[in-house]
């Protein structure tokens, strides 16, 4: 059975250039007695044969025996087969699959050497071993140098979370059809644009069940928040930029302060709340913008995205930049326009601008709000900026509130200051 479906095509060239290798192993070579025998009924009655244990564990034992291999049951039970599954397995060096047949392998095969088990979908086969070959033909397909172009693999249905967009290709006209514009216009940026849109309408008309975020990349988050978020309150365009540099200490002079976890964090999900589309971390200290970006890297790619994607999703607008004009400069590229700079501060006798105000102005133009650390803001900074906000004023003569607080109350305020 599994001669047949690699000896043409890519996988047979994958196998001949010795970049995989696909051996079958005959279980009644491991079966006792005259008659090779690996199936029998099952205890407590019923229909159909179950798949003796003997030679399924041996043959399994003299596998492991000779090389490091992950065994995987073909059950019902398993998880199910996506792309994921499939990138996930490229990545061990050997892969044994046990096929099961009539109503399946005796359960202490499971108990005694299987690493995983995975089933191809809800339907029920003859055998494992077609199911064995489609999770061959997808895992091989992205080891390196099976396809004639690795990179053809990155934008595939599936891989980055969603269906992928249409292909045409010669002729530019065929029965009344014709290739749409943009695919001939030679702008790539309007490709990229209208590529990314058809991702997205071709999924949510087929696959439906694919858009909750948690299922797509980064890319494609992206683009779902861009085309369909809400905005909170009104239309502004926003971004927050917390500042470590230039600041003043205690003694008023001008120092660095440091990056704290719970300001990545805390700030990070204010500003997607409130609809702020960057939230930019700035110090010009690399080591500290290093220690921040594997903690957002723990959110965006490692366990953390699995274990909580509300702070991936939190995670997508944080940039770290290593001074204020390249955090203009950034904003100018999102916007297409410089924004106003609008700095922070607990100083009423410095401010010019009301939150109210703010928020009228940000319907019209982008505006960069900055907030600082340490003690506030060097003289340099009140200077650069076109309006410094009110300050936020309590009950009393305490006024010192952490600027994750801050953060949290301006941008209310300014998002609802028409309600």
């Amino acid at each position: 059975m599994f001669d047949t479906p690699f000896d043409k095509g890519v996988i047979s060239k994958a196998i001949e250039s010795g970049l995989i290798a696909v051996n079958a192993v005959n279980l009644r070579d491991y079966a006792e007695g005259r008659h090779k025998v690996t199936d029998d009924y099952q205890y407590g009655g019923g229909v159909g044969l179950v798949m003796k244990p003997e030679p399924l564990i041996k043959a399994v034992r003299m596998l492991k025996g000779r090389e490091e291999t992950r065994i995987i049951l073909l059950d019902p039970r398993g998880e199910k087969f996506t792309q994921k599954t499939a990138e996930r397995l490229a990545k061990y060096e050997s892969l044994t699959f046990i096929c099961g047949r009539y109503e399946g392998v005796d359960e202490r095969v499971r108990e005694l050497v299987v690493d995983e088990s995975i089933s191809v979908g809800d339907f029920v086969l003859t055998g494992g071993e077609l199911a064995a070959m489609l999770i061959i033909d997808a895992v091989a397909r992205l080891i390196p140098g099976v396809l004639g172009d690795d990179s053809s693999v990155e934008e595939e249905s599936f891989t980055t979370g969603a269906l992928e967009y249409p292909h045409y290709t010669r002729p530019q006209e065929y029965e009344g059809l014709k290739v749409p514009d943009v695919l001939v216009s030679g702008n790539h940026a309007d490709i990229l644009k209208w590529r990314a849109g058809k991702t997205l309408t071709e999924t949510r008309r087929y696959r439906p069940d694919l858009i909750p975020f948690e299922h797509l990349d980064d890319t494609m988050r992206k683009y779902v928040y861009e085309s369909t978020a809400t905005p909170p309150a009104k239309k502004c365009r926003l971004a927050v930029a917390l500042m470590h540099y230039p600041m003043r200490d205690k003694q008023g002079d001008i120092v660095t302060t440091s990056i704290t976890n719970m300001d990545l964090h805390d700030i990070s999900r204010t500003a997607a709340t409130y609809g702020a589309e960057r939230y930019f971390v700035v110090t010009p200290i690399k080591a500290q913008r290093n220690i921040a970006e594997k903690v957002i890297d723990h959110w965006m790619k490692g366990f953390g995205a699995a274990y909580n994607s509300n702070r991936r999703e939190a995670f997508l607008r944080t940039e770290l930049c290593d001074s204020l004009p390249y955090t203009i400069k950034a904003c100018e590229d999102m916007w297409g326009e410089r924004p106003l700079l609008v700095a922070t501060t607990a100083r009423k006798e410095v401010s010019n601008i009301s939150a109210v105000a703010l928020g009228v102005l940000a319907e019209t133009k982008p505006v960069l709000l900055l907030f600082g650390t340490g003690w506030g803001f060097a003289p340099a900074v009140f200077e650069m900026a076109d309006y410094v906000v009110e300050p936020i004023l309590g009950v009393g003569g305490f006024n010192h509130l952490p600027v994750r607080s801050a953060v949290a109350i301006l941008l209310d305020r300014i998002t609802k200051s028409k309600i």
